[in-house]
């Protein structure tokens, strides 16, 4: 069966490339005509191509989050049409005629070699932890809190000669996959990597440029609540079944009050 190359078609003015953000159909699956292929993204709007041809798909031209060229191999299908309406037009110097008024029948395009599978990469070992057994030094009360929380004090770093609950606290929070968990259970956890494209991988762009542009300041006032303390005190004592007041609502009220005196803040 004759092969048909689909390449990305000029979907905007300026569009060099687009990015593949999601396929509707799977190499070894069979698609309709007109029926949707992919969606790809550009920096104005995210597009849904769809299949010019009837067949199965043999192969895709990149994977989602991967960017594809204008003009480039987007698909390759096996279709179902005669060789006649999916061949390629062979080029106008390369064409040669034996009757004047008989054109010859144009060549099928070359069919694309299969593209071979990525050699899965060797298995990376662990990076070497410190030495196992070595007894960390520490007080009973951080052994009896540490072994509760099932940590392995060996692997809790210590900002000075002893471990101490502000370590253990540290590692519970920042320095392992471990967290809090029940006691004598394993640790264990498989990655999972989500890939961020899209939209997601636009927004964090701008995020972090936005983070890198734009100027970061804070400032700071201490207030005595006192006198707020006691009247939200007795507006929670009047509520009933109504959920209780915290000093949040309160602190809106008045940053909503103070900020028109002070448009620079706002």
């Amino acid at each position: 069966m004759p092969r048909f190359t689909f390449r990305l078609p000029d979907i905007g003015e300026g569009i060099a490339s687009a990015e593949i953000v999601a396929w509707h159909v799977q190499p070894g699956q069979r698609i309709e005509e007109d029926s949707p292929l992919c969606d790809v993204m550009t920096d104005k709007a995210t597009v849904e191509i769809e299949t010019p041809v009837a067949g199965t798909l043999i192969s895709i031209g990149g994977a989602p989050g991967e960017a594809v060229a204008i003009g480039a191999t987007l698909a390759v299908f096996e279709v179902d049409a005669d060789e006649d309406q999916v061949a390629e037009p062979v080029p106008p110097e390369t064409a040669s005629f034996s009757d004047p008024e008989v054109p010859p029948k144009p060549q099928a395009a070359p069919a694309e070699p299969m593209p071979e599978p990525a050699a899965q990469p060797a298995p990376v070992p662990p990076a070497p932890t410190e030495p196992i057994g070595k007894k960390p030094l520490a007080s009973p009360a951080v052994r009896a809190r540490a072994k509760a929380l099932g940590v392995d004090l060996a692997a809790v770093h210590a900002d000075g000669p002893h471990l101490r609950h502000a370590d253990l606290d540290a590692f519970l929070r920042y320095g392992s996959a471990q967290g809090y968990r029940a006691p004598n259970t394993s640790s264990a956890r498989p990655d999972q990597q989500i890939p961020v494209i899209g939209l997601r991988r636009r927004i964090a762009e701008n995020m972090a440029a936005s983070k890198r542009a734009i100027p970061h300041f804070t400032y700071v006032e201490e207030i005595d609540v006192t006198a707020l303390e006691a009247m939200r005190g007795d507006l929670n004592a009047n509520r009933g079944q109504r959920p209780k007041l915290t000093l949040l609502p309160l602190l809106i009220a008045a940053i909503c009050k103070t900020v028109p005196a002070f448009p620079m803040i706002n």
